[in-house]
């Protein structure tokens, strides 16, 4: 991804670094000062989707590429963490299955009951429709009631969310939030993926036999 941000760049700009003053037509200067503009590529945006320099647009594709960021954050704590902790009880009472029986990765979507399913279904569809509604007047990703790693006064926490007053640490905490998220996005693939060629979600995950 890097190398091929790199190549466009040089294409563009004749400098091996990339220097965007030298490219002073670049339909993409709306946004070069936005969050996640980050070295070594910058923006990055090789199949011109932002050329258009619509806000809007911008504005929405940053609130997915957020949450789908935190998403994959999540899912791959849920990949690594299993392996070393189970919640104690039944995942269903009724069928006997416990949490220390049912499989992680690919091999528990089979496992789960579909009215587990229907559960997480309908939690999701709750919290996408009415929790994480974006306002247009806030910042994409920025949603009343959830601060500093989503604790606040919501449906799950009842205090005043941390706000960092700073304008520079919060800056550079929302652009350690896209960075990690780009690379949780990656990650999670890549677990996918090994864990469909391997078959596991343990050790041989991570350090596959010779």
């Amino acid at each position: 991804m890097a190398i091929i941000g790199m190549f466009f760049q040089n294409g563009l700009t004749g400098e091996a670094w990339g220097d965007w003053s030298l490219y002073t037509d670049s339909p993409l200067r709306a946004f070069e000062g936005e969050l996640g503009v980050q070295a070594p590529v910058g923006f990055w945006d090789p199949l011109g989707l932002s050329a258009d320099g619509d806000v809007d647009t911008f504005k929405r594709r940053r609130a997915a590429e957020l949450k789908h960021g935190r998403i994959c954050m999540l899912a791959c704590i849920g990949y690594i963490v299993p392996e070393y902790f189970r919640w104690p009880g039944y995942l269903s009472p009724e069928k006997g299955i416990k949490f220390a029986d049912m499989p992680h990765g690919i091999a528990a979507i089979s496992k789960v009951p579909l009215e587990g399913w229907v559960q997480i279904v309908l939690f999701l569809g709750h919290y996408e429709g009415y929790f994480w509604r974006q306002d247009p007047k806030r910042a994409p990703g920025d949603y009343e009631g959830y601060g500093f790693l989503g604790a606040g006064k919501n449906f799950i926490f009842n205090f005043h969310p941390i706000e960092f007053k700073d304008p520079e640490v919060r800056k550079t905490k929302l652009a350690a939030e896209i960075a990690n998220g780009r690379l949780a996005m990656v990650a999670l693939m890549a677990m996918l993926f090994q864990n469909g060629t391997v078959g596991t979600t343990g050790p041989a995950m991570w350090l596959p036999a010779a």
